[in-house]
């Protein structure tokens, strides 16, 4: 699983000073548009990542191959990524660079914040490249079309519904922890029936975090980043991006171990 460590708490109260209706409008609809903006490209340099590891970690022949990893034959570089313990800093380091970009997005221009989400993204790539040696193509890219359709109706849900959904927030992070318990639990246990409740859990959760997240980011900006702007905006959109894209991310491999074909 590829979330972390993540920091939900809006940083304005609901007293903000009056603004402009239109002009909140306006910026509001900017605001979100850069955050999905970011997500976006950030996704993309995730897929464009995994895909040119996976291209250069496997061959055709068997003769130059330095090992076999189910049906695929690995290069040098392949078996340095996959199977010696170089793997483990790839796993880790995605986790890092979100603690990093958490932590200390408030110390960080904007600018450096970009580049620290760019190269968590690349990370992630890599980390997930391997799905590539154990789910058939196909079965991945149509995961991902049903990943990205649930994601742009539950965020677009958590944008126009009246509903408050704030009580509901500290609901879906106990079970984010609760599911992250099971996950490790299960490392030992290797039990196919709590992986599949596991799965299944996990898609529930994120759906609920990505409707939760949007409301979030939203009422962020009304409430408070309306008002200010500049830099601190920006830094805002940044880290919502960095939330939204945890939520697809998670949404896609858990629909993957549970929709995907093995290959």
């Amino acid at each position: 699983m590829s979330d972390l460590d993540r920091n939900y708490a809006s940083p304005f109260g609901r007293a903000a000073g009056r603004v402009d209706a239109a002009t909140v409008d306006a910026g509001l609809r900017a605001y979100m548009l850069r955050i999905y903006n970011y997500m976006s490209i950030g996704l993309a340099i995730t897929g464009l990542a995994a895909l040119g590891v996976y291209m250069a970690a496997v061959t055709t022949d068997p003769a130059g191959a330095a090992a076999k990893f189910g049906n695929a034959f690995l290069t040098p570089f392949g078996y340095a990524m996959y199977v010696s313990p170089l793997k483990w800093l790839f796993i880790l380091a995605p986790l890092a660079m979100v603690m990093v970009i958490s932590f200390g997005i408030e110390r960080l221009r904007p600018a450096t914040a970009q580049m620290l989400f760019w190269v968590f993204s690349a990370l992630m790539g890599i980390s997930l490249s391997s799905i590539f040696l154990v789910y058939t193509h196909t079965s991945i890219v149509r995961v991902f079309f049903i990943t990205a359709a649930s994601f742009g109706a539950l965020s677009l849900y958590g944008y126009t519904t009246k509903r408050d959904m704030t009580g509901m927030g500290s609901f879906l992070i106990m079970g984010l922890f609760g599911l992250i318990i099971a996950m490790f639990v299960n490392m030992f246990l290797l039990s196919s029936m709590l992986q599949f409740v596991v799965s299944v859990v996990g898609v529930l959760i994120f759906a609920g975090l990505t409707a939760w997240d949007t409301q979030r980011l939203k009422n962020d900006y009304i409430y408070g980043y309306a008002s200010q702007g500049g830099d601190v905006a920006e830094r805002a959109a940044i880290t919502g991006a960095l939330s939204l894209y945890l939520n697809f991310i998670n949404l896609f491999t858990l629909l993957l171990q549970l929709l995907g074909q093995r290959d």
